[in-house]
């Protein structure tokens, strides 16, 4: 062979082998989901440095072995947790699952892999609201022999949202029996919730609080829980402590910037609180500040930009439920209480009655609607059913109280009323002003 047509065809040979390798390359650079770049204040920290950069290790280890099943399960938890901390729900939870699904098919079942990869996927279902097949994950995993705390956590969690209390509770006993720390604590502080013990929840939420480090966001949202237990009382200044706490240890925390301005809007410091609010939506796009905000601009009398602010709410779900994220129940609640829309938050609510009819914050919703409606004797069949844990909340207490009103119970309603402001004076909204009524018609 002529030694220029060889050298041309081994350079021809190097060339294709070098295009496959390219290729194949980018065909699984494809396959890795890309880390989407953060936005705003919490785009500057050094947490966001170190896990960009471990994100980015994680990425070209899968790329260069697909096979690395560890790698992916890695990213995948680095990507529930940017879900968090971004709250680009939409994007990384269905990114989470394909790594995941990747890392189930491929794993023996004896592998300890697999059983972080049940309890990563069952984590992932339920912060999509698809409980009952984070339940069927949870049980499957007990009978292949898989029972350890993060298993128990997984199930406690969809046991409370599908309204079996009950075995919730003895999950959570396992639980805390194998590892009391963050996870169990704060899981045995909302059962006392629950059950009516908000003494009780707060006292096992500081264990929580005390378990976590300061500064990580699982820390953070601890405390949160904690503050918002303290509101729930009506202690505003232990809750506003909590929340600043927060915001000290993990800087630029949109749900304690939302906390703060939730105490604003308890003290009806309304601008404070739209300031707060308006804050926390910049940072991430959580619904429920938007929701907050087209309420208090009503409130304040800006009619048409509550009215846009509750469009983007819509939006914002919408957008969620493409992603798999179930939101009948968000979506009720707001048709009722923004849109005032009562057949429209009814559809809504029965969608999700028909997934979890046990829940309690489910027949609460209904209650809500049938008084709305005014079919009080309706009413009625759901808030027996919302109250059967004996909850100590006020909100329930007041519903609870002018539906017992409309059906001719008054003095159990009576005696509710004042059980609700005893309990947390601060209460503003439409139900507490309504109770109020009642109080100044001297029905008490």
């Amino acid at each position: 062979m002529n030694k220029k047509i060889k050298v041309l065809s081994i350079a021809i040979v190097a060339m294709f082998a070098i295009g496959g390798a390219y290729l194949f390359v980018n065909k699984d650079k494809k396959e890795v989901p890309p880390l989407l770049e953060r936005l705003g204040p919490i785009s500057t920290t050094s947490e966001w440095l170190n896990t960009k950069k471990a994100i980015e290790t994680l990425q070209t280890q899968i790329r260069l072995n697909s096979g690395n099943f560890k790698a992916k399960m890695l990213l995948a938890l680095a990507y529930m947790q940017e879900a968090r901390i971004t709250g680009e729900h939409p994007y990384y939870y269905p990114a989470a699952l394909d790594l995941l699904e990747s890392v189930l098919s491929n794993t023996n079942k004896d592998n300890g892999l697999y059983k972080e990869a049940i309890v990563a996927k069952a984590s992932v279902l339920l912060s999509l609201h698809q409980f009952q097949n984070a339940k069927q994950l949870g049980e499957e995993a007990l009978k292949d022999g898989n029972a350890n705390a993060a298993i128990y956590g997984i199930l406690c969690d969809a046991y409370v949202e599908l309204g079996d209390y009950e075995n919730a509770v003895k999950v959570t006993d396992l639980m805390i029996s194998l590892k009391p720390d963050l996870r169990s604590y704060s899981r045995v502080s909302y059962l006392r919730e629950i059950h009516g013990d908000l003494n009780g929840a707060i006292e096992a939420m500081k264990l929580a609080v005390s378990a976590g480090l300061p500064g990580l966001e699982q820390t953070a949202w601890t405390r949160i829980n904690l503050a918002k237990l303290y509101q729930k009382k009506g202690d505003l200044p232990n809750a506003e402590l909590q929340y600043k706490l927060a915001l000290y240890e993990t800087p630029f925390y949109a749900f304690a910037l939302g906390g703060l301005g939730s105490i604003a809007e308890n003290k009806k410091d309304y601008k404070t609180a739209i300031a707060y609010y308006e804050k926390a939506a910049k940072i991430i796009p959580e619904f429920s500040f938007n929701e907050n905000l087209a309420q208090l601009y009503a409130t304040v009398g800006k009619k048409e930009l509550s009215q846009k602010t509750a469009e983007e709410v819509i939006d914002m779900l919408d957008e969620d439920a493409d992603a798999g994220h179930k939101v009948d129940l968000e979506l009720a609640n707001l048709y009722v209480n923004l849109f005032h829309d009562y057949d429209k938050a009814l559809e809504y609510a029965e969608n999700e009655y028909e997934v979890r009819p046990n829940n309690i914050d489910v027949n609460k919703c209904l209650a809500l609607i049938y008084y709305k409606k005014q079919e009080y004797k309706t009413a009625y069949k759901y808030i027996k059913s919302a109250s059967r844990t004996h909850r100590n909340d006020s909100e329930l207490l007041t519903l609870t109280a002018l539906i017992y009103n409309k059906t001719g119970q008054i003095k159990a309603s009576n005696a509710l009323i004042k059980q609700s402001f005893k309990l947390n004076p601060y209460q503003n909204d439409e139900l507490a002003f309504e109770a109020k009524k009642l109080i100044l018609n001297k029905h008490l």
